[in-house]
C-alpha cells in the first residue's frame, strides 16, 4: 500500500490482512487553511479539490469507504449495507473482505478496532460527547453480537487534540464523573471552574468497562502539531483527515 509518507499507520498487533490508516494534512491539492489533503466535502473548500483528495485515497482502498454523516453521537452503523447517503452515525462495522470503516477528524479522536482473527473491524468517532454517550462500548457491543468476545479485540488510538490543549467546563467534567469516578485522572482543573481533558484517558477508561485491555496509539496532539494535522480547536476554518480501517480476505 503506497500511501503518502507522513500519513499514519497503526504500529498495533493486528492480524495481518488487516488493513488501517490515518491520513494527515499531507499531500493533497486543496490551499489556505484546507492544505493540502483535505477530504471534508462540508468544510467549506473547493468541491473539485476535495475530489481529486477522495480520489487519491480511494486508489489506495478496495472499495469506496463508507462514509458517516457525523453528529457526535454513539449510534453505531452496519457498514456492510451502506449503499446510499451517508447515516447520522458516528461509528460503524464491518465483516465482509474489503468494506472500509471511515471517519473524519480535526480533534476528535479516532478509535480503529479489530478482533485477532482478522474477521471484524470498527471504526468510531470519539469526541468528548460521543465518548460521554457511549460511542465506545456501544462499537465493542456490536462487534461482539458480531461473534467476536472483548478479550479478542485490539484497539488503537488515532491523533486527537492533546491534554495539555483541550479546556472544557465543569459540564464536561461532570457528565463523565456521572459515568465513572475513575475519569477524575482524564481531567486537570484550571481557571474559573475550567478543566484539562485528556480523551485518550477517557477512551482508555471506555475500552476498559468494555473488556477490551490490548489498547495501542494515543498521544499524537492535532491541535499542537499545525503542520501535520488539521485542527478545528486551533484553526475554525480547516480540513478534514480520514481514519479507514478494513480487511483483506
Amino acid at each position: 500500500m503506497n500511501h503518502d509518507p507522513d500519513w499514519i499507520v497503526p504500529e498495533w498487533p493486528a492480524p495481518r490482512n488487516i488493513r488501517a490508516l490515518i491520513t494527515t494534512r499531507s499531500g493533497g491539492v486543496s490551499g489556505g487553511p484546507y492544505a493540502s489533503f483535505n477530504l471534508g466535502l462540508q468544510a467549506g473548500d473547493d468541491p473539485q479539490a476535495v475530489a481529486q483528495n477522495r480520489a487519491q485515497l480511494r486508489r489506495l482502498l478496495p472499495q469506496d469507504p463508507k462514509w458517516l454523516r457525523q453528529v457526535h453521537g454513539a449510534v453505531v452503523a452496519d457498514a456492510d449495507a451502506l449503499t446510499t447517503a451517508p447515516p447520522d452515525a458516528d461509528a460503524s462495522v464491518a465483516r465482509l473482505p474489503g468494506t472500509v470503516c471511515a471517519i473524519m477528524i480535526a480533534d476528535c479522536m479516532p478509535v480503529l478496532l479489530c478482533d485477532d482473527r482478522g474477521t471484524l473491524v470498527a471504526a468510531a468517532h470519539a469526541g468528548w460527547r460521543g465518548l460521554a454517550g457511549g460511542v465506545i462500548e456501544n462499537t465493542v457491543g456490536r462487534l461482539v453480537a458480531a461473534g467476536t468476545t472483548p478479550d479478542q479485540l485490539l484497539a488503537y488510538l488515532g491523533p486527537a487534540i492533546g491534554p495539555a490543549a483541550f479546556e472544557v467546563g465543569a459540564d464536561v467534567y461532570e457528565a463523565f464523573m456521572a459515568r465513572d469516578p475513575l475519569a477524575a485522572q482524564a481531567f486537570r482543573p484550571q481557571h474559573s471552574g475550567k478543566w484539562l481533558a485528556c480523551l485518550f484517558t477517557l477512551a482508555q477508561l471506555a475500552l476498559r468497562r468494555a473488556g477490551v485491555s490490548r489498547v495501542y496509539g494515543g498521544g499524537l496532539c492535532t491541535f499542537t502539531d499545525s503542520r501535520r494535522f488539521f485542527s478545528y480547536r486551533r484553526d475554525k476554518t480547516t480540513g478534514r483527515m480520514a481514519a479507514l480501517i478494513w480487511r483483506d480476505r
